[in-house]
């Protein structure tokens, strides 16, 4: 992916979908690439569904939104939402997936079970995927709501951007009261995804 791709995010509502989304695209400008972003929020109040689509390229990019089968990174933060949007991966796709599990309501509920081995239809299909805990390390960082930078560290190792354009985007987009632990969040991702 060096000079276009196509990156889907997804999770839950209130897991900091549209800000790392957000934070991608302005890194990818940043590095000199066109950049489109599209949002769809769903239920996100709720705990439902939420993702958001960017498309990237050295040349101009008409349309944010992504055709299904062509995605080339997916970052899922949420086992069962990356299970979800299968229909946008291919063969060549990389998943990286958070492996926290958020119950669907229907789960919570007691009306179905969250299933075991969710992640194996991707696996099975010979998707790599790339699972990081990323609660975890953003239990270790202080702030259980840097799950959402901690992927994205992980995500910046997969394009082309230097580290230090992701950083300067990081500072200038989050408040100066997260920056620091939020900071930290992208280096331990960046560790985690290595």
């Amino acid at each position: 992916m060096k000079e276009q791709g196509n990156i889907h995010f997804c999770g839950v509502g209130g897991q900091g979908i549209l800000l790392a989304s957000e934070l991608t695209a302005h890194a990818l400008l940043a590095a000199g690439f066109d950049a489109k972003k599209s949002e769809v929020h769903g239920m996100a109040q709720r705990g439902g569904s939420v993702e958001a689509h960017l498309r990237f390229g050295k040349t101009r990019v008409y349309s944010p939104l992504i055709e299904p089968g062509t995605v080339d990174i997916m970052l899922a933060f949420e086992m069962m939402e990356a299970v979800r949007y299968l229909p946008f991966l291919n063969k060549k796709s990389i998943v990286i997936v958070n492996t926290q599990k958020i119950a669907p309501p229907i789960v919570a509920t007691g009306k179905m079970v969250y299933p075991d081995h969710c992640l194996d239809a991707i696996t099975q299909q010979g998707i790599a995927l790339v699972p990081v805990d990323a609660f975890a390390i953003a239990r270790k960082v202080g702030n259980l709501k840097a799950v959402n930078v901690a992927l994205v560290g992980v995500l910046s190792l997969y394009l082309p951007i230097d580290e230090a354009t992701w950083v300067e985007v990081l500072k200038k987009r989050l408040p100066a009261k997260i920056l620091d632990v939020n900071l930290k969040a992208f280096q331990e991702g960046r560790k985690a995804g290595k």
